[in-house]
């Protein structure tokens, strides 16, 4: 048995939320993250300085490339953590706004968002997005603002869709609300942080992965340092004017990233050209495939033909297409996953949160269906991913 080849990660039984198990011929994801040999380097540099987590070399040096990748956007400050949820809840607690205040959040966005928001002490109020987008965006808020008084807002970048920093720039300048941006998928989209922040995720799944992690972006030097404090137990390491040198001066936790995940974060970075690159290729070749296939009538979100795509999520004309194309798919072992259904307002944990009326997105939700993607699903795949969408036109 210790000669025995390991699996084929490609039908590896994978875990479902029904609790039961699956074994997909062709998976919904399959993460691209860096080989032992691209690791080593970063991994003997932990071996030899014997420092593994609490701002380690590894993890400050991946904050500095980060910032020299924003330095266009004026963005200098970059703060590394144990993941994007972390962030957001941090990011939130950093502006000190009062308990139980309203924070907006689209009604399409995975649960992560919504949870930072309670878990910062703060109530989620959920709003609609654009029909186009698939985005929460500027002209949005500012309706949901005025009827609801929202003292924070949380756009997200869909499936890593860029948004508009310099609209959300003056959104915040008009009416004084801060903008906590989640980019989770949006590294190498994302170019603008916005007025307050932006928090990314190094999760598997993302672009730029790390296995688990993410960092926030910010102008606000201030805010960048209150989030790392509360990210080592609110402990005050450098600011005596901030209370006792060593003592706790706020109710922080442990997010810190270590400096393993801050090693695989930094291999990451060395391939990240080529991985934009095929991330892009592959989904140009998913969706002509696709489209072609299927006569044109698959909706696709409306972003820069130059994005790098976290996932590839198509919008059927109705629920009963969306459906039989996912009977189809998963009849040949093919991995779907429907995003995100229900809405955040239709979980169970928030369904009596607040919320504006939703119509784009219950819609959207209701007949979108992703399909897979990564950077190296082969062309027969796609070819066959194409087949099956097809029948569900009849």
């Amino acid at each position: 048995m210790a000669n025995a080849s390991p699996p084929d990660p490609r039908t590896i039984a994978r875990p479902v939320l029904s609790g039961a198990t699956v074994r997909e011929r062709i998976p919904l994801m399959l993460p691209s993250l860096p080989t032992a040999d691209e690791l080593l380097p970063y991994l003997r540099r932990i071996d030899e300085r014997r420092w593994y987590s609490n701002f380690g070399p590894l993890a400050t040096g991946f904050e500095a490339r980060i910032a020299h990748s924003y330095a266009g956007a004026g963005a200098c400050h970059v703060v590394a953590l144990s993941s994007c949820t972390a962030g957001l809840e941090l990011a939130l607690r950093a502006l000190s706004l009062p308990a139980g205040a309203p924070v907006l959040v689209p009604a399409f966005t995975f649960i992560a968002t919504a949870s930072a928001v309670r878990c910062a002490g703060l109530a989620p109020v959920v709003a609609d997005i654009d029909a186009d987008t698939w985005l929460l965006t500027p002209d949005i808020a500012r309706a949901a603002v005025r009827s609801i008084g929202a003292r924070a807002v949380i756009p997200v970048t869909t499936f890593g869709a860029e948004q508009d920093g310099e609209a959300w720039a003056a959104f915040a300048r008009d009416t004084g609300v801060p903008v906590v941006m989640d980019a989770a998928a949006g590294f190498g989209n994302q170019r603008d942080p916005g007025p307050t922040c932006a928090v990314f995720s190094l999760h598997a799944t993302k672009p730029l992965a790390a296995g688990e992690g993410g960092f926030v972006v910010t102008r606000d030097a201030h805010l960048a340092h209150a989030i790392r404090r509360l990210s080592n137990f609110g402990i005050n390491l450098d600011r005596p004017l901030d209370g006792p040198i060593g003592s706790a001066v706020a109710t922080g936790t442990n997010a810190k990233l270590s400096e393993y995940h801050a090693a695989v974060a930094h291999a990451s970075l060395d391939r990240w050209t080529d991985i934009a690159a095929m991330r892009q290729s592959v989904y140009e070749r998913c969706v002509r495939t696709a489209q072609d296939a299927c006569g044109g009538r698959l909706g696709v979100q409306r972003v820069p033909s130059s994005t790098v795509r976290s996932v590839c999520a198509y919008r059927f004309p109705d629920a009963g297409t969306r459906d039989r194309a996912e009977q189809a798919l998963q009849a040949r072992s093919i991995g779907t996953r429907r995003w995100y259904l229900p809405t955040i307002d239709r979980q169970p944990a928030f369904g009596h949160v607040d919320h504006l009326p939703t119509p784009v997105a219950e819609a959207l939700s209701a007949r979108l269906l992703g399909v897979p993607f990564y950077p190296d699903l082969p062309q027969p795949a796609i070819d066959e991913i194409a087949v099956a969408l097809a029948g569900a036109f009849g």
